[in-house]
C-alpha cells in the first residue's frame, strides 16, 4: 500500500509538472501566431483566449500520454539510479507488480484520454471553427486589399481598387471551387470578373453574406478539358457563406461528434478518423508497458540517457497512428491496421519487459547442462 501510495504520487506529479511545461510552449507558439492574425485584422482581440480555450483539448490529446511517459522516465530511471530498484527486486518485487500497483492511475489517464478524443477535442474544434467562420464573414470586406487575393469558403476573391466610404469594390475576379453533395470538389471551377460589387445590407447575426456583381462575365471551366462556358450579365449575386455542418466531409470530420460519426461508418474518412479516436487512449498503456524496461540504467550511467531514445521510440507510435489516419481515410489500407499497430506495440512492450529474464532462464538452463555433463559453467 506504502509502495503504490509513493508511486502513484511520484508519477502524477511529475506528469503534471511535464503536462504543463510542455502545455506553456505549444500555447506560447498558438498565442504568437493568433496575434500575428489579430494583427493583420483577420480576428478580433476579444476572441483570442476563447479560441485557445477550445484549442486546449486538441493540445491535451498528444501532450498528456508523452507526459505520462516522459513522467514514468523520469521516476524509475531515478528509482534505477539510487538503487531503489534493486532493493525492490530483491524484495521479490518484480517489473510486472510495480506496473500493476500503478494501475488506479493508468486507468484514470486511460479514461480521461478517452473522454478528451471522444468528446472533449470534437466539441473543441467545432466551436473555434465557428468562430473563425463568423469572423472571416462578418469582416470580409475590411480585410479585402487592393490588388491582394482573399478567401472566404469556396470562393477567392480579387479587388483592383477598393473604396471603404462607399463600400464600393471596382474590377473584381471570382474563383469559385464548386462542391458535389458529399463536399467534394468538382472538377468545374468558375471565374466570374465584374467592373464593381457591392454588400448587400444584412443582419450581424446572419451566417451568410452577399454581394451584388455588376457588368461582368461568367466562366465555367473544366479542369481536364479546355471546354468552357461563357455568360455575360448586368447584375450577379453571390453568397458567401459556411458550409453545412449537416455533411460530413473530409474538411470538417474532426468538429463531428462520435455518435454522429458511427452512424456513417460508411465512409472512409470517417472509418480513419473513430478509429484514431478510439486508439489514442491506448497510448497511456503503451506508456506504462515500454517506460518499465526502457528506464533501466546503471547508476553510474544517470538516467538521461535513455531518455531521448526513448521518447523518440514512444512518439513513432503516436506518429505512426496519425499517418494511419491519413492513409485510411484515402483507402490505401484498411481501418483494422489500428488493431494491428497497438498490439504489435504491445507485444513489443512484452518482448523489453520479458527479454531479460527469458536470457536469464537461457543462461541457467546451459550452465546447468554444462554441469550434469560434467563440464565448467
Amino acid at each position: 500500500m506504502i509502495l503504490r501510495r509513493y508511486m502513484t504520487q511520484q508519477v502524477a506529479a511529475n506528469t503534471a509538472i511535464v503536462l504543463l511545461f510542455l502545455m506553456a510552449l505549444m500555447l506560447g507558439g498558438r498565442l504568437i501566431r493568433y496575434f500575428g492574425i489579430a494583427a493583420e485584422g483577420r480576428l478580433d482581440v476579444g476572441l483570442l483566449f476563447t479560441i485557445i480555450g477550445y484549442n486546449i483539448p486538441t493540445f491535451l490529446e498528444l501532450i498528456l500520454p508523452l507526459s505520462f511517459f516522459i513522467a514514468l522516465m523520469l521516476v524509475l530511471g531515478r528509482m534505477y539510479v539510487d538503487q531503489e530498484m534493486s532493493v525492490l527486486f530483491a524484495s521479490g518485487i518484480s517489473r510486472g507488480r510495480l506496473t500493476r500497483l500503478m494501475i488506479p492511475l493508468i486507468a484514470g489517464l486511460f479514461v480521461f484520454q478517452m473522454g478528451i478524443s471522444l468528446w472533449a477535442k470534437p466539441w473543441g474544434l467545432s466551436n473555434s471553427k465557428q468562430i473563425w467562420q463568423t469572423q472571416s464573414l462578418g469582416s470580409l470586406l475590411d480585410l479585402v486589399r487592393p490588388k491582394t487575393f482573399i478567401s472566404s469558403g469556396n470562393y477567392h476573391l480579387y479587388v483592383d481598387e477598393f473604396d471603404k466610404e462607399k463600400r464600393e469594390l471596382k474590377n473584381l475576379y471570382v474563383v469559385q471551387q464548386q462542391t458535389d453533395k458529399s463536399g467534394k470538389i468538382a472538377k468545374n471551377d468558375v471565374i466570374i470578373t465584374a467592373t464593381r460589387a457591392y454588400q448587400v445590407p444584412s443582419k450581424d447575426t446572419d451566417s451568410s453574406m452577399q454581394l451584388d456583381l455588376f457588368q461582368g462575365r461568367r466562366y465555367e471551366l473544366g479542369t481536364n478539358n479546355a471546354k468552357y462556358n461563357q455568360a455575360s450579365f448586368e447584375k450577379y449575386r453571390i453568397t458567401l457563406e459556411k458550409p453545412a455542418s449537416e455533411t460530413i466531409t473530409e474538411t470538417n470530420v474532426e468538429t463531428q461528434t462520435t455518435a454522429k460519426l458511427l452512424a456513417h461508418t460508411q465512409k472512409p474518412e470517417v472509418k480513419a478518423e473513430l478509429g484514431y479516436r478510439f486508439t489514442m487512449p491506448w497510448l497511456i498503456i503503451i506508456a506504462a508497458m515500454l517506460a518499465t524496461p526502457l528506464a533501466q540504467v546503471r547508476p553510474r550511467q544517470g538516467r538521461w540517457l535513455r531518455l531521448l531514445p526513448s521518447v523518440l521510440i514512444f512518439a513513432s507510435c503516436a506518429i505512426s497512428i496519425i499517418s494511419l489516419r491519413t492513409a485510411i481515410g484515402k483507402e490505401r489500407i484498411s481501418e483494422y491496421a489500428y488493431i494491428w499497430l497497438i498490439v504489435g506495440f504491445i507485444a513489443f512492450a512484452l518482448l523489453l519487459n520479458w527479454q531479460s529474464r527469458v536470457v536469464h532462464r537461457v543462461r541457467y538452463r546451459r550452465q546447468s547442462r554444462q554441469l550434469s555433463a560434467g563440464g565448467q559453467p
